[in-house]
């Protein structure tokens, strides 16, 4: 703020909440090589018996169903780059989204005219998380369970609440 209260954006302004979401990959790159070892061994030496029981064409499947599962794998590693950047300062909301394939999608919101809204079910929980300002609905975290969607929503809201009650002045500061 300067004298005249004119909004000088120049000037940093502090973080009530930063979160980066990404999608939950419980497989990583050395569980994923181990799995795949262990599925050209046992296809190998499946499609080896049916070889030599005269069924060479059983062979060539066996091999077939091993590249489409390493297919299906790396499709679900490359879908793991997708992320969601969600900050909040006195000033914006920013909800920044970039897909896997790299592609990026920004909102900035006021924070005084944001509201929360969650859809759930009483037994499952919370299903859906949008952000709504002024006729736009912005929906964030869709890839957290259920009890994630709940904990980042009441940080969330917390930051929403600080950034509405404004900056407060502390005289003291630490060096």
């Amino acid at each position: 703020m300067t004298a005249s209260n004119d909004f000088d954006r120049d000037v940093d302004q502090p973080k009530l909440f930063s979160a980066r979401l990404t999608p939950h990959r419980s497989l990583n790159r050395t569980g994923f090589l181990v799995l795949m070892a262990f599925l050209c061994a046992v296809s190998f030496v499946a499609g080896v018996a049916f070889l030599l029981m005269g069924a060479w064409p059983v062979f060539g499947f066996f091999g077939l169903d091993v590249l489409v599962i390493y297919w299906a794998f790396r499709v679900n590693f490359r879908s793991a780059n997708a992320s969601e950047e969600i900050t909040v300062t006195p000033s914006e909301l920013r909800v920044r989204r970039v897909s896997h394939r790299g592609h990026v999608v920004e909102w900035v919101l006021n924070p005084l005219w944001v509201r929360l809204d969650q859809t759930g079910d009483p037994e499952f929980g919370i299903e859906r998380l949008y952000l709504v300002s002024r006729g736009r609905r912005v929906s964030v975290g869709h890839f957290l369970g259920p009890d994630e969607k709940a904990s980042f929503a009441k940080a969330l809201l917390a930051a929403l609440q600080s950034a509405k009650r404004g900056i407060t002045y502390n005289p003291v500061t630490q060096p």
